[in-house]
């Protein structure tokens, strides 16, 4: 399992819109082959950071599955404006898990 990370600095003043937003664009997200599971996280110090975590069975999940399809030009249409600076996303693969 891959562990994608970004972490999202959205423009001040915006966060509410984005939540909202975001619970219409994590549908299309959700429906994605590979796609495992995600979460989305509000920083306590930033009121307008974010970091999105997302779980995909494989790199090419996201890299290819989803960035090159049509659903991630309507992901980006409703969630990109949002952003600044845009984030950058890096992708983890586990080490070591509690998970039994």
């Amino acid at each position: 399992m891959i562990l994608e990370v970004a972490v999202l600095d959205v423009k001040p003043n915006q966060e509410k819109e984005f939540e909202a937003t975001f619970g219409e664009a994590q549908k299309i997200i959700s429906n994605m082959q590979g796609y495992v599971s995600h979460q989305l996280h509000k920083c306590i110090e930033k009121k307008n950071r974010y970091i999105l975590l997302v779980n995909w069975q494989t790199l090419e999940n996201h890299t290819v599955g989803f960035r090159e399809s049509e659903q991630y030009k309507e992901w980006r249409a409703l969630l990109h404006h949002f952003y600044e600076p845009f984030p950058e996303v890096e992708h983890y693969t586990s080490v070591y898990s509690n998970a039994l």
